[in-house]
């Protein structure tokens, strides 16, 4: 469980004897490990960055599509965010030999593209669901795999 403590301070100036709040939130945080797969540095340290900070564990990250099956089969992470443009093979081809292979790992695709550049694709491929990469956050991710399709 994820527990929130956030400062509210009015959007009026303070009169005497106003105070500001505090809120206290909790939600339940998703609890798994996650591999991320994409050829950007940038974008795996910042999407790790995010769904960390949601609860996610992040136990190992790839550039190529290769070096992604080598990966999730070491690891056997709960969930596989993978891009869908790799500079080996497609996200999909990747999706497909970790299934041949047996693994149980989740895959969810990601992409800059639009979900309509893959739609035929995505239908028949053994993935969990597609996020955008302008969508990723641990309540989206935790919204797609409980099955809610993004």
């Amino acid at each position: 469980m994820v527990v929130m403590l956030a400062r509210v301070f009015p959007l009026c100036r303070l009169g005497a004897g106003e105070q500001t709040g505090t809120v206290i939130a909790t939600f339940p945080a998703p609890q798994g490990t996650l591999v991320i797969v994409d050829d950007h540095a940038r974008f795996r340290e910042a999407a790790g960055e995010r769904l960390a900070a949601a609860g996610w564990r992040i136990v190992g990250e790839a550039a190529t599509g290769a070096a992604a099956i080598d990966l999730v089969a070491r690891l056997a992470p709960d969930v596989v965010l993978l891009d869908v443009v790799l500079p080996d093979m497609d996200g999909f081809a990747v999706a497909d030999r970790l299934a041949a292979a047996g693994s149980a790992s989740a895959v969810v695709l990601t992409s800059g593209h639009d979900r309509r550049d893959f739609s035929a694709r995505l239908q028949s491929a053994p993935v969990r669901g597609f996020l955008p990469k302008e969508m990723i956050s641990g309540p989206a991710l935790a919204t797609l795999l409980a099955g809610d399709q993004m």
